[in-house]
């Protein structure tokens, strides 16, 4: 027989051996669940487009760029005006982004145009493709031609990823001489104009950085991340709605978007490289310039942000709204929004 000491030694030497064996079959239990799970989501259809969303597309076009299809609006407003503005959405979201200001912008100006950039909304949405700023400036310069308005003077308003490819077009425009967009004003709003001031979120690191994993997480990203994710940009007394928040996965999802954000999100590194190239045509230009910031904005933070702007782009105006209002200004403030912009483009 065995003694009982020895019995105990036998006990304590198998115990871990025990657990390990049992922690490998419930994790191969996790993974037989799993697989079939994430199987089942990756073939999920898109949500279906609500009412208005619908009606954003029913009164949209479609233009072609090197064969691509962009979609675009063009709504004619004031009579007896011949001011053109164009509008400039950011990452990752869609021209739907400037629903809350369209209708007071028709009141104001002849006409008023929004593009969904190649990858964004109800634009194709290619890959593999190498998406870039370069590209973007492109793709609104084709649309200026293609509305015949390549001798006309235009307002440009942009938010965010908008904002570089407007500071593309304006070194076009006056450094470089090849620019087929003429400027009447550039209205900028929260923006990572300054790589040194820019922090991305965690998602949006991973996804330009990893090759490896941005595939697998660009399809396992679903609504409640892309909540929780685009929720923590907005302020705390702001926040969207649930069909808002909806509508903008709703148009992340359209075309398989969502499989195209890790080489969208290039433009982070590209705004580094380029960074002389597209601040120093900000702070070289006579174009009226306007900054409408929302100071809450975790991803271009108050006060560092704004500081290094008002020391570099001097001959800008600033409207800060108020401190609640964060990165989407023009969602979460329009009337705010409305008023600087009419206060800026009233002021030249």
């Amino acid at each position: 027989m065995l003694d009982p000491k020895h019995w105990t030694k036998v006990q304590e030497y198998e115990s871990p051996l025990t657990a390990e064996l049992n922690m490998r079959e419930w994790w191969i239990h996790v993974g037989l669940i799993c697989i079939p799970l994430v199987a089942v989501y990756l073939h999920i259809p898109p949500p279906q487009l609500s009412a208005a969303l619908q009606k954003w597309y029913g009164a949209g076009e479609v233009f072609h760029f090197r064969g691509r299809e962009i979609f675009y609006r063009d709504s004619f407003g004031a009579l007896g005006s011949s001011d053109v503005v164009i509008l400039l959405h950011g990452f990752p979201t869609s021209s739907y982004d400037w629903n809350k200001i369209w209708d007071p912008l028709t009141q104001r100006f002849h006409r008023v145009i929004a593009l969904d950039f190649l990858g964004f909304g109800f634009s194709e949405k290619p890959r593999p493709h190498r998406y870039s700023i370069f590209e973007q400036a492109s793709v609104v310069e084709a649309l200026v031609a293609h509305l015949g308005l390549s001798n006309q003077r235009v307002n440009l308003i942009s938010h965010d990823y908008g904002d570089t490819v407007a500071l593309e077009l304006l070194y076009r425009s006056d450094l470089n001489r090849t620019g087929h967009l003429t400027f009447n004003s550039l209205c900028l709003s929260n923006g990572g104009l300054f790589p040194e001031t820019h922090h991305p979120r965690l998602l949006q690191t991973i996804l330009k950085d990893s090759s490896f994993l941005a595939p697998f997480l660009t399809r396992l990203t679903n609504f409640m991340i892309f909540q929780k994710g685009i929720g923590d940009v907005f302020g705390p007394y702001t926040q969207p709605t649930d069909a808002e928040f909806w509508d903008m996965w709703t148009g992340i999802r359209y075309n398989d978007g969502n499989l195209v954000m890790d080489s969208i999100l290039q433009y982070i590194n590209q705004r580094l490289k380029h960074r002389e190239r597209w601040v120093g045509a900000l702070t070289s230009t006579f174009v009226p310039l306007h900054m409408i910031y929302g100071p809450l904005d975790p991803v271009n933070p108050h006060p560092q942000f704004i500081r290094l702007y008002q020391k570099l782009v001097q001959r800008s105006t600033v409207t800060i709204l108020d401190e609640h209002i964060s990165h989407y200004p023009q969602l979460e403030d329009p009337t705010g929004f409305l008023n600087a912009y009419f206060n800026f483009i009233h002021s030249f």
